[in-house]
């Protein structure tokens, strides 16, 4: 008969690898991280790391993809609220993505040094598509909040959702470029705002709000990354 797994110790045992590559990622980055070194934290085989993860590449994605659900679920709670106001969730939502980015700095610097390679473009497209399919949804149900409450203008609360979350995923990505230029000296701190802004305030118009209105990176956030 063929052996039967235990979903859960599957789960568990495949999170050990990313709670290792996480840790061992903060000091020592990603590019210098090799499986072996993983492996060995462990003490498991390299068959054991293979019935999980099929490159080192698809780790790494583990590991962002552990911070995009962690981001969705802590403000689930937030949204799913018929208390708060459409505004209120916004600020909440784009204060908590990031609340956890700046708890977890050195994880990003991590990560950011190798991102934008060619290597992680499959990578990257993945994560992307991962954020919209957990995104898109959440913004949609405040848009609509915000149609309700008559904050908003947007016409259709899917559609615009989505056309939001491109918006936030190239902020995202122009991010990544302005730290590695800002890091390197080739921009100065006043045009990563206003790169920032250009950003911001493509959604304050999509949905029709005051210049302002929105907090996508609050100002701490900028200086503490990018100053």
């Amino acid at each position: 008969m063929p052996r039967t797994q235990n979903p859960q110790a599957h789960a568990t045992r495949r999170d050990s690898f990313v709670d290792t590559t996480q840790t061992l990622m903060l000091s020592k980055g990603y590019e210098q991280l090799s499986i072996q070194e993983i492996l060995d934290t462990l003490g498991v085989s390299k068959g054991a790391f293979y019935h999980y993860f099929d490159s080192k590449q698809a780790l790494l994605e583990a590991v962002v993809e552990r911070m995009v659900d962690t981001i969705m679920t802590t403000q689930a709670e937030v949204v799913a609220n018929p208390e708060i106001s459409a505004p209120e969730k916004i600020r909440s939502l784009f204060s908590g993505i990031s609340q956890y980015k700046n708890a977890r700095r050195e994880l990003r610097v991590g990560i950011l040094e190798v991102w934008l390679s060619d290597d992680n473009a499959i990578v990257r497209e993945k994560m992307r598509r991962a954020t919209s399919f957990r995104l898109t949804p959440i913004l949609a149900l405040i848009l609509r909040q915000g149609k309700e409450e008559g904050v908003f203008t947007v016409e259709s609360p899917e559609h615009d959702a989505a056309v939001l979350v491109s918006i936030i995923l190239g902020l995202n990505e122009k991010a990544t470029q302005l730290y590695v230029d800002r890091q390197a000296g080739r921009i100065t701190f006043q045009e990563v705002e206003l790169a920032i802004t250009s950003y911001v305030g493509a959604f304050e118009r999509l949905i029709g709000v005051p210049a302002g209105s929105v907090l996508l990176v609050d100002q701490a956030t900028v200086r503490q990354w990018f100053a």
